[in-house]
């Protein structure tokens, strides 16, 4: 999968144009507030709508204009594929190889590329929310996650009464039971996924780190779950939690265990990466495991991510990787100067050279 051209109207500080990048790596180059960030953030887009800046739409319009227009040439399913997304009038119409399309959520069916700015070292250094969240997002679950979410509040809110109306209890049964069985769908996806993106994050991490750090990840289970587990075991696990932790849950009026609470521990070299990783390492830890999260490899966005790896992480960012096509971006002059083949953007005041 790779960009072919894309092409702004009225988006953000970007002068109209329309840039042709490369199939390899594509270097960004220039001052900040240039524009560097909105040229990746127009491709992001492409993947669902909406911005990785957390941006109202409104915003990104141009100054004094009414309407942005974004259209990307693509190659995606052995073939050449269009999209285009027009935003006006606080509505936002979507066309896919010319046919006009209800949702956003149609763009996430053709294109796909993931994008890793200063903000996502977050995925380490914050708290288990933001490691639920991108594995979640990974495995799109969207149906069961809310499920669940519906079920969990559900039985939240009959613990909280429940020591006024002990009729209940058989109530909280059925809750539980389901919770059981949504959450071991949730589960199982969660560790299929890790063990399919394993091996992908650990060979390109050994890359990156010129074979000095061994990557991995270990599922923390509220409910004892281990990775090989069925999922009717793993059912049966969040249950048997459940009903262990009943009157604990009661006294709380909260449900203290199952995927909602779990985590995953980023480790280099068998040591937690949030406790003992440098800067550096926890940015190649990060972008190891964004890199391969859908079967079709896809187009790689990095934001400001060379300034505090050391020349040889460098050197593998710009020069090494195989098969994908990146778009970096960077303000030092030697950043740039680094790179062996691709093409190198220039921006200034918004204009793309």
């Amino acid at each position: 999968m790779f960009v072919k051209s894309i092409n702004f109207e009225n988006f953000r500080n970007l002068k109209n144009n329309t840039v042709f990048p490369c199939e390899n790596v594509n270097v960004i180059y220039g001052e900040n507030a240039q524009g560097k960030t909105n040229l990746l953030e127009s491709i992001w887009l492409f993947c669902g709508g909406h911005s990785f800046r957390s941006s109202k739409e409104n915003e990104m319009i141009g100054f004094d204009k009414d309407f942005f227009r974004l259209k990307m040439k693509f190659f995606s399913e052995e073939r050449d594929q269009t999209a285009e997304i027009l935003y006006t009038q606080n509505k936002k119409k979507i066309k896919i190889n010319g046919v006009d399309k209800n949702s956003s959520a149609y763009l996430t069916e053709k294109f796909s590329c993931v994008v890793f700015s200063p903000e996502h070292l977050t995925l380490i250094k914050r708290g288990p929310q933001v490691r639920r969240k991108f594995i979640d997002s990974a495995v799109c679950q969207q149906k069961v996650q809310f499920a669940f979410q519906q079920i969990l509040n559900q039985r939240n809110a009959l613990l909280k009464d429940i020591h006024r109306h002990s009729e209940l209890l058989d109530v909280l049964s059925i809750w539980e039971e389901n919770l059981a069985s949504y959450g071991a769908k949730i589960l199982t996806e969660r560790l299929n996924y890790l063990k399919k993106v394993r091996e992908i994050a650990r060979s390109y991490h050994n890359g990156i780190s010129r074979q000095k750090e061994i990557l991995d990840f270990e599922y923390l289970s509220t409910c004892d779950v281990e990775e090989d587990d069925t999922e009717e075991i793993i059912r049966e696990k969040i249950y048997h939690s459940l009903l262990s932790k009943r009157e604990e849950d009661m006294r709380f009026g909260n449900t203290a265990s199952g995927p909602h609470r779990d985590d995953i521990d980023i480790k280099i070299n068998a040591l937690s990466a949030r406790k003992y990783a440098s800067q550096g390492q926890q940015r190649s830890a990060v972008l190891s495991l964004k890199y391969e999260r859908r079967g079709e490899r896809p187009v790689i966005l990095l934001d400001d991510v060379l300034s505090e790896l050391d020349n040889k992480r460098q050197d593998f960012l710009l020069n090494q990787i195989k098969d994908y096509q990146v778009f970096v971006t960077c303000c030092e002059e030697n950043d740039k100067e680094q790179l062996k083949s691709g093409k190198v953007f220039y921006v200034e005041n918004g204009e793309i050279k």
